[in-house]
């Protein structure tokens, strides 16, 4: 099982701040195209990736056991 945490936009697209998903081990690309097409979230092209507090790529796996934290830019004035 792999434990998403979600930031931002994302939280309030979803109405939630983490999700669980059964899986053995995906690429960070394949989650984002997964959870595009299961959960209709559109905007994940430009969210930051972190895989047990380190930045990942779209190219790095993520095995079950894993936190994945989703994290959106961020713009201040």
């Amino acid at each position: 099982m792999i434990k998403i945490l979600l930031f931002a936009h994302l939280q309030e697209e979803l109405g939630k701040d983490k999700l669980e998903v059964e899986l053995d081990s995906i690429s960070v690309g394949e989650l984002k195209t997964k959870l595009k097409d299961t959960y209709s979230l559109t905007q994940l092209d430009q969210v930051m990736v972190a895989i047990n507090e380190e930045y990942a790529i779209n190219e790095d796996v993520i095995k079950s056991g894993d936190v994945v934290a989703l994290i959106p830019p961020v713009s201040g004035g």
